[in-house]
């Protein structure tokens, strides 16, 4: 197996063995915001999640659609922590893609010991709405550092997932 894939491996786990991912926003002044939100993903690429659309995070996708994502376990004692790092586009999900996803949402929901969500749990007047992060690229920490610093750096390698 060779390096890279051993790294898609690390990121397929991480992104199954996890149930929150944080999401980072930025105002249209550019200002951050950051959100832990429960997920559920489709095929390692899309990440779906409720919220209100008044949320901080939502009111500021709605204008910068471009986002960053962490997904990672908190509680790995330290100096063993591994993550995800993602960057994304993400919307509020309508029409047929709305059906589709909040099928996805539900399964995971429910086999978490959660409620089945219908479509029309996340369409007006409801309180919530479901929302989309197309992920374009992902990076996990590669444990054999950086190829000149060693473990000196934080040295991310893009993966495929």
């Amino acid at each position: 197996m060779s390096q890279r894939h051993d790294l898609g491996v690390i990121a397929r786990s991480i992104i199954d063995s996890n149930q929150y991912m944080t999401l980072g926003t930025a105002d249209e002044a550019g200002r951050p915001w950051v959100s832990p939100v429960w997920y559920a993903s489709a095929e390692y690429r899309e990440f779906f999640w409720v919220s209100s659309p008044e949320a901080t995070h939502s009111r500021n996708l709605a204008t910068r659609p471009q986002v960053s994502i962490v997904i990672f376990d908190s509680r790995a004692p330290i100096g063993t922590g591994q993550a995800v790092y993602m960057s994304a586009l993400a919307e509020e999900l309508e029409g047929v893609d709305l059906d589709r996803s909040i099928a996805i949402f539900s399964r995971r929901s429910e086999a978490h010991g959660a409620s089945e969500w219908k479509p029309q749990d996340v369409r007006p007047p409801a309180v919530h709405r479901l929302y989309r992060a197309t992920a374009s690229e992902h990076w996990v920490l590669d444990p054999a550092g950086h190829p000149v610093h060693g473990r000196a750096l934080d040295h991310r390698t893009a993966v495929k997932v």
